[in-house]
């Protein structure tokens, strides 16, 4: 079934310190949540990621301090997904599915301000968010983000594919064109997101890269975003195999709009031809 509208939504103003590294030209930097809201017309409505949480505003979730400090997050209620859901004319209870590049803070924390939707993630990233065996993931996971219980719909590559990638294009309960396309790296089970409407595919990277460089290539990427890049991948060799994949997606289809989630210019960009 088709979708009816895509709303890019920023849900998390994000000022880290160093922006001067991070392609800037101030001390405090400038990144947004990038998440979309669709409208379909059988399945209700879809978050594609979440940002920050109404808990997280309220602190009752275990962010650490040292992010507050270094990332600088605003943590504004206005910005979560639940309140720009409300300033849109709609309902929470509208929101009957949340599909997620991966569960990292700033991606998942506005899970629990959707208790009844289906939370859809690939099944390597719901282990290593429960598990969470590894320092990286001991602060990149915060367990308070699911403690409701949320129903997850849990996939592995079992042999679709889109665009000659392995992907996940049918998930349980949807009928629009909404799929998870695995892009390992970053975390263990991370996945870029892609959704099809108005005759274009919007491919939501994630974390799969940083900064635009990254895939436009006339650039270098700017310093600090790289170092933080490599700072917090999981698993290099497959994001590495990741990133090339999207480049040749961008190389070879006209079709698509590619975008991360902390770039402010591709979503200022997205933003203003939605």
């Amino acid at each position: 079934m088709t979708v009816r509208a895509v709303h890019h939504l920023n849900c998390g103003t994000m000022c880290p310190v160093a922006g001067f590294l991070l392609g800037g030209d101030a001390w405090r930097g400038h990144w947004v949540a990038h998440v979309l809201l669709v409208e379909t017309e059988r399945d209700g409505l879809v978050l594609v990621d979440t940002g920050f949480g109404t808990r997280d505003i309220e602190g009752k979730t275990g962010i650490q301090k040292v992010f507050i400090t270094l990332g600088g997050p605003v943590l504004s209620r206005s910005e979560t997904a639940v309140e720009q859901v409300r300033a849109l004319g709609h309902k929470p209870e509208e929101v009957k599915h949340v599909v997620t590049t991966h569960l990292d803070f700033d991606h998942a924390g506005g899970i629990s301000d959707f208790p009844n939707a289906r939370v859809h993630v690939h099944a390597r990233e719901h282990a290593a968010a429960m598990a969470r065996s590894h320092l990286k993931e001991r602060w990149r996971y915060l367990s308070a983000h699911w403690a409701h219980g949320p129903k997850w719909e849990v996939y592995a590559e079992d042999g679709d594919t889109w665009r000659g990638l392995p992907a996940v294009t049918r998930l349980r309960g949807l009928d629009a064109d909404i799929g998870i396309l695995p892009m390992h790296g970053h975390t263990r089970g991370h996945s870029a997101v892609i959704v099809n409407h108005a005759e274009r595919w919007l491919v939501h990277a994630g974390d799969a890269y940083f900064h635009r460089s990254a895939i436009e290539g006339n650039e270098r990427v700017p310093p600090g975003t790289a170092a933080f890049e490599r700072m917090n991948m999981m698993l290099p060799a497959k994001h590495r195999a990741s990133l090339g994949a999207l480049r040749q997606l961008c190389a070879s289809y006209r079709d698509l709009d590619m975008f991360c989630a902390h770039d402010e210019r591709e979503y200022a960009a997205l933003r203003g031809t939605a």
